[in-house]
Formats: structure tokens, C-alpha cells, sequence
């Protein structure tokens, strides 16, 4: 398989559960709920994204021939940006668009094969790799979510279509399992409004923590 990638680089992990941890940011092109293209935006299934997943143009992207050749790049760029680990195991979040189109059982043996410890942040729609160590879901109001299990769920709020209480009833009956429970404020020109609702949900309701984007915050990749 030839993996697309749109950009490839190392720096910290900026929202949710790791925020802070050393990473390798792997952002595979491509979504399934966006062509990416901004004339199509009004019409996706989701169309708040934040991020520029076309084509492989960005730094450290690329089309790689295989998963070998892909976790080889990947454990460079960790290689190269690491002075002391003290023993911490490389770290690669798979990331896009939609990771879960391209990230297959071939590619999490070949990551793991390099030492990397695999996370992934995606939508929920598509079923995930028995290799993926950590998993960070995020879903959208109005595409189903098949996933089942989550170590996070990370709710961008407010969000029309996709209250808290519709991913806490999930839990509740037993049809979604998730370690860790946050909300982030959706970005945008209504960003202090939406900060504000964010806030004021996790203060009213502790089961969610907040979640902020501190790698926008620092500016950082």
C-alpha cells in the first residue's frame, strides 16, 4: 500500500489526556467527511475543521511506497529532534483528515516494529486497527460513530447536533466504552462564546474535563 501523507513533524502534543507529551505528528490526507476543498465546506458533513489535510505538500509529507518506508521516516524524525529520552518510548499520533482511511495492521506492526507506542485522533466512523494503543475520538453531529471504545472522547462545544448528554447516554447503556471525558472549545470567529459555554459545562458537569489547544496557544505546530 502507498501511504499519502501531508505532513510529517515533531512537536508536543497540544490538546487532551498527553497535552504536553513529546510527539511525532503523522497527518494523513484525506477525510471522510470533507474533501478538504473550501467551495465544499457548506456542504460536508462536518464543516468546522481547522486543519489542511490535501494533497502532500507539507513538511515531512509525501507519498511513501509501504509501511516500512513510512515508520522509517517517522522514527527519523523522532531520531532527530531527541537530545535525552531517559528511556521514553518514541511516540507517533496518527492524525488528519481521517487517519483511520489509510493506518492499517501493516502499518501499526511497522510502527511498532520502529518503537513507536501508536495513538491515533479520528471521527469514530471507522473500525480501529487491533495495533492502535491510544485512541482519541472526536465525532461529528452528524456522521455515525461506529467505535465503540475510546480512551479519550474529545467533543469540539458546542457543536449543534452533538450534545454531551447524547455521548454520556452511549456510555450509559453500555454501547460506548471511554476512559477519559473532554470538551473543547470550537475554534472560530465565535471562539470567547464558545470558551465560555465550555467552561461553564465542565464546571456543571464534572464528568468533562477541558481541553484546550495549547499548541494554538504557544504557537506551535
Amino acid at each position: 500500500m502507498t501511504y499519502l501523507v501531508k505532513e510529517a513533524f515533531t512537536t508536543l502534543q497540544g490538546e487532551g489526556a498527553r497535552t504536553g507529551r513529546a510527539a511525532v505528528f503523522c497527518r494523513f490526507t484525506g477525510c471522510n467527511l470533507w474533501s478538504g476543498r473550501e467551495a465544499q465546506r457548506a456542504d460536508a458533513v462536518c464543516r468546522f475543521c481547522d486543519t489542511d489535510f490535501v494533497g502532500t505538500d507539507g513538511p515531512g509529507g509525501g507519498h511513501f511506497a509501504g509501511a516500512h518506508e513510512l515508520a522509517t521516516h517517522l522514527r527519523t524524525l523522532w531520531d532527530a529532534s531527541i537530545v535525552d529520552g531517559s528511556g521514553a518510548r518514541p511516540y507517533v499520533v496518527c492524525t488528519g483528515g481521517e487517519p483511520l482511511l489509510q493506518l492499517d495492521d501493516d502499518l501499526c506492526a511497522a510502527l511498532h516494529h520502529a518503537g513507536f507506542e501508536v495513538a491515533i485522533e479520528t471521527n469514530g466512523t471507522l473500525p480501529v486497527p487491533d495495533g492502535v494503543d491510544w485512541v482519541c475520538v472526536s465525532p461529528k453531529a452528524d456522521a455515525p460513530l461506529v467505535l465503540t471504545r475510546a480512551d479519550e472522547l474529545k467533543l469540539v462545544h458546542p457543536q449543534p447536533g452533538a450534545p454531551p448528554e447524547r455521548y454520556e447516554a452511549l456510555a450509559d447503556d453500555g454501547r460506548l466504552t471511554v476512559g477519559a471525558w473532554f470538551l473543547q472549545p470550537m475554534d472560530g470567529p465565535d471562539r470567547a462564546a464558545a470558551t465560555a459555554a465550555t467552561v461553564e459545562h465542565c464546571r456543571t458537569h464534572p464528568r468533562w474535563r477541558l481541553s484546550l489547544q495549547t499548541h494554538k496557544l504557544l504557537g506551535i505546530p
